[in-house]
């Protein structure tokens, strides 16, 4: 294949990349989103394997790289859980990050590709050399920590060392230090020393900013390694001169940039108190005088025949769906109940909060899988106004998300969050297994109000009952 019928399969990649992130942004469009896509990712690794840069002995061995590959990524996406897809996604982004980091030191030990330039041309591609290492080692090793958290391998309260900022900066002020004798170096045995230094520190700092963040920020960090692999791969399109992955690295990079925006937002959190730590961190410990207040009331416990009676007497319904019932794989239960209050005549709908579950829009897959309708998923901005003229508002497996403290508590460590205000409807029930804190470990004064009751037990277990239930009325 020639150079420019290669430039011209990259600018069709690119445009089909573009319409798929415009087809990702609607649930009804996101099927083509993702088809677009995946043609897209073909014509690219096409184009890229038949084109000038690769010779007749090299494609073998893409070719075996790909089989390999390509058998593990069908694998993981057969066997995989729809509630291990954050962590998932976090594993994805770390061999994204690992990537642009062995790419960096080929292209730099690679006699061949230092020989292609000179004097200001070999400093940029130095230069690009050691930032995409950089970013390539922050992205592997913050990317495993947050796999680690996301699958409760790692705990999710934040750990703060003493002094943190000080050493972030200490160990910033070393890398740009390395930096320019590696810019200086005269061979490349010279230049491997600040190299693999700084490398080692940009693991460390990727481990340290992720440990660092305490377990309700999770979401935010996700779509910001998201952002994070982006530029990784942007990095590795400079290093290697390849249009299609600087575009394609920039059009991640930039969205997954956009949506940690939006996230933060959401959370009532700004970006940089995010990467700064502790959301969370005061969980376990007694409230200090003029601190938050404790959550006062008694805990009404409700059965899952009451619950049913409850929901079969509603005119208007409102399902919060959290983390829980993706862990009790209860949404195909939640959407045959749905199906059944609506055939009842019950106006039955969903209200989703955008930090909902361990990844952005977590829980609109979990519905979108379960068959749930498109037209009664809303957003929290769309549905919030609505509680008060809802007989029942049903929380499954929700807790943060859901706290009365973000608008009530300005002391509380989540106030100003905007949350999904469910105790002012009518009725709420909130289906959990235990009355432990949510994940930013902060109380929930919903449990304890006069129109609230509980369900507890297993999602799933409890729904089936309640299905049985509606269905023996």
């Amino acid at each position: 294949m020639s150079g420019s019928l290669t430039t011209v399969a990259y600018l069709g990649a690119t445009i089909l990349f573009i319409l798929s992130l415009g087809g990702l942004s609607n649930p009804e469009t996101s099927r083509r989103g993702n088809l677009y896509g995946i043609i897209g990712m073909a014509i690219a690794v096409l184009a890229t394997v038949f084109g000038p840069h690769v010779t007749s002995a090299g494609i073998p061995w893409i070719v075996g790289a790909m089989v390999v590959g390509g058998a593990i990524g069908l694998y993981a996406a057969r066997v995989v859980q729809m509630t291990q897809m954050p962590e998932l996604v976090a594993l994805m982004h770390s061999l994204v990050g690992l990537a642009a980091a062995l790419v960096g030191y080929a292209s730099y030990i690679d006699p061949a590709a230092s020989a292609n330039f000179s004097g200001a041309e070999k400093t940029i591609h130095e230069l690009e050399i050691y930032i995409g290492i950089l970013i390539g080692a922050v992205t592997f090793s913050g990317s495993l920590i947050a796999f680690g958290k996301l699958s409760a391998r790692i705990g999710g309260k934040p750990m703060l060392l003493p002094g943190r900022h000080w050493l972030n900066l200490i160990g910033l002020l070393v890398v740009i230090w390395f930096g320019v004798q590696f810019i200086r170096a005269e061979s490349i045995s010279d230049g491997m020393l600040p190299l693999v230094v700084m490398t080692v520190i940009a693991l460390l700092f990727g481990i340290h900013m992720v440990m660092a963040i305490g377990g309700a920020d999770m979401p935010v960090v996700v779509s910001m390694l998201n952002s994070y692999s982006g530029w990784a791969a942007a990095a590795t399109g400079f290093m290697l001169s390849n249009d299609l992955l600087i575009v394609t690295g920039a059009l991640v990079g930039s969205s997954g940039a956009i949506l940690s925006y939006i996230m933060c937002r959401a959370m009532n959190r700004n970006f940089i108190s995010v990467i700064a730590g502790g959301f969370g961190s005061d969980s376990g410990k007694p409230a200090a005088k003029g601190g938050p207040a404790e959550p006062a009331g008694e805990v009404v416990p409700v059965t899952a025949v009451e619950t049913a009676e409850m929901l079969r007497e509603a005119k208007n319904v409102i399902i919060v769906p959290g983390y829980g019932m993706a862990v009790a794989q209860a949404q195909h239960t939640v959407y045959e109940i749905t199906k059944l209050l609506r055939e009842k005549g019950v106006n039955v709908r969903f209200g989703i909060h955008p930090v909902a579950g361990r990844m952005p829009g977590h829980m609109n897959v979990l519905l979108a899988e379960a068959k749930v309708p498109y037209d009664i998923v809303m957003e929290m901005d769309e549905i919030n106004e609505d509680f008060p003229d809802t007989d029942v508002a049903m929380v499954i497996g929700a807790n943060d998300i859901v706290n009365p403290s973000a608008a009530e508590d300005p002391t509380s460590p989540i106030a100003g969050m905007p949350v999904l205000e469910v105790w002012k409807a009518k009725h709420s029930i909130v289906m959990k297994r235990s009355m432990a804190s949510g994940y930013a470990g902060v109380d929930n004064p919903l449990f304890y109000k006069e129109n609230n009751r509980m369900l507890f037990g297993d999602a799933k277990k409890m729904l089936d009952e309640v299905l049985a239930a509606l269905k023996a009325a």
